[in-house]
């Protein structure tokens, strides 16, 4: 690891760092609240001191919190605390967040206002001892420790090897798996990326727009602000006028995006004439980027997007775009350092394929995770001789940069969230019209893909598109939701009796 920037033992230590070298700079900025280093060191020293009094030290704490300085306070305070984050989205619905609880098992849970209905009836039932909600008619906030000088974080203070988070993803059957990273993984990972894109220790300004539960947001946003000991801005929900406004006025040097992000603010009529005179560099993840926007953005601000690849399961960064080194439209960039990357055959996934070649894309390193949580069949299936298995198609070129060209797994990419056709299908299977069903994903030029269901109708069963669009909404999360219900009279069908997807997805 010697080629490697500084490496912390945690995220812990990490802002413990930023703390003693910066503690009157900001760390925090939401809106008009704002948080020094000292003061979000006493809100997380507090907040870890109470989870440890609520037993919580070696437990699951699961999250569902949007984005705000609460959020940021929890999720260092269960790391502070021993504990394992499961951060969640908030908007899921009980048919999806109830499973992933059920399998994780938390201690305790924290969650905004706005997921009470949903959470509350399942923590009920789990026998969930802990529940804290913030926000919102007798709800709290985790910032009451700022002015107090004198608290300290608990000890021990989290080792390399301590598990440190699970992070849910789904899988070819939908079925959420929790990816085991441990604080060494975690903080390897930021040092990997920091050798390629490196960050500046004298004040930079991160906007996180990305969704702070998500991994890519927490490794480029919240735990990047800490690792350059600079300032988090966020903003509590997307709205193209209040991220121009924070680029404009908070001086913002990097913003963390999507495609979905960048093509959103460029069609924006507020971005025209604006200058962000503290911007220098934009990452984009989550989704391809197009050639058309990432033209368009660098045209508009003057200002470069790097591109990344990366997993829940690698920490979560595999390759990245280095700052210092050539840019080629439509690569992800080359290996970090200490992290092989290996195009394999799809058949066998052994035989190590050459450059200009197509195969499926094989990752080994430090940042990769342990396994999957209580899943040791998804496990066996995904880390194999010591390589995690990605199910993604890609090549290499001659300078070894990497190219995502497809998709293994049966997955649809909508503005940089995973939707699994199985699990939108089973919903769909629950409607009492349904016979048969196929959810495939078509191109859009927003969102990068939407979600299509053709359905088959029982005989004599009535059932409006509307209505089954309503039933996938009581049941989905909205970016789940198809887009387009098609209700056909039978699905195609390969020579072996499957539904033949490829058919769909080209009609």
């Amino acid at each position: 690891m010697s080629t490697l920037p500084l490496v912390y033992p945690s995220v812990v230590h990490m802002l413990a760092a930023a703390v003693q070298a910066a503690p009157g700079r900001e760390a925090v900025v939401c809106g008009n609240e704002r948080l020094s280093y000292r003061e979000y060191h006493a809100c997380v020293a507090g907040f870890a001191n109470e989870l440890v009094a609520a037993g919580c030290r070696g437990e699951r704490v699961a999250m569902l919190m949007a984005n705000s300085p609460d959020l940021c306070v929890a999720m260092f305070g269960i790391h502070a605390a021993g504990a394992r984050a499961v951060p969640l989205n908030p908007i899921y619905t009980r048919h999806e967040l109830e499973p992933i609880v059920a399998d994780c098992t938390p201690r305790a849970v924290i969650y905004d206002e706005a997921a009470r209905a949903v959470v509350e009836p399942i923590a009920e039932s789990l026998g969930i001892a802990v529940r804290i909600c913030i926000g919102g008619e007798g709800g709290r906030r985790l910032l009451g420790w700022r002015d107090e000088r004198a608290l300290t974080l608990p000890e021990p203070l989290p080792a390399p090897a301590d598990l440190a988070t699970l992070q849910y993803t789904g899988g070819t059957t939908g079925r959420a798996k929790g990816a085991m990273l441990s604080h060494y993984n975690i903080c390897v990972n930021i040092s990997q990326r920091e050798a390629l894109a490196p960050t500046r220790r004298d004040g930079e300004r991160i906007l996180a727009v990305l969704p702070l539960f998500h991994v890519y947001g927490v490794s480029m946003c919240l735990h990047n602000a800490a690792y350059c000991q600079g300032t988090l801005v966020m903003v509590g929900k997307y709205r193209p006028d209040t991220v121009v406004e924070a680029l404009v006025h908070d001086g913002i040097t990097i913003l963390g995006g999507s495609p979905t992000l960048f093509s959103g603010l460029l069609g924006y009529e507020g971005m025209a004439g604006k200058r962000f005179p503290e911007l220098r560099l934009s990452y984009s993840g989550g989704a391809p980027l197009p050639e058309g926007v990432l033209r368009r953005w660098e045209q508009t601000t003057g200002t470069a997007i790097f591109e990344g690849y990366g997993m829940s399961e690698a920490g979560p960064v595999i390759t990245y775009t280095p700052l210092a080194g050539p840019r080629k439209v439509g690569a992800v960039g080359p290996p970090m350092p200490a992290c092989e990357v290996q195009i394999v055959d799809t058949e066998t996934g052994t035989r190590v394929l050459p450059a200009g070649e197509l195969g499926e894309i094989r990752v080994r390193g430090p940042q990769i995770m342990s396994g999957y949580w209580n899943n040791p069949a998804e496990t066996a299936h995904a880390l194999r001789e010591g390589w995690l298995y990605t199910g993604d198609i890609g090549e290499f070129d001659a300078d070894g940069y990497l190219y995502i060209r497809d998709r293994k797994k049966d997955m649809v990419l909508v503005g940089g969230y995973n939707v699994y056709p199985r699990e939108v299908e089973e919903v769909l299977y629950g409607h009492p019209a349904v016979r048969e069903v196929a959810v495939v994903g078509v191109p859009d030029a927003y969102r990068g893909e939407l979600v299509k269901a053709c359905v088959v109708l029982r005989d004599a069963a009535a059932a409006t598109t509307d209505e089954l669009t309503a039933h996938c909404a009581a049941n989905l999360a909205r970016y789940k939701i198809p887009a387009i219900v098609e209700l056909v009279a039978e699905l195609p069908k390969t020579g072996a009796g499957k539904i033949d997807k490829k058919q769909l997805r080209s009609a």
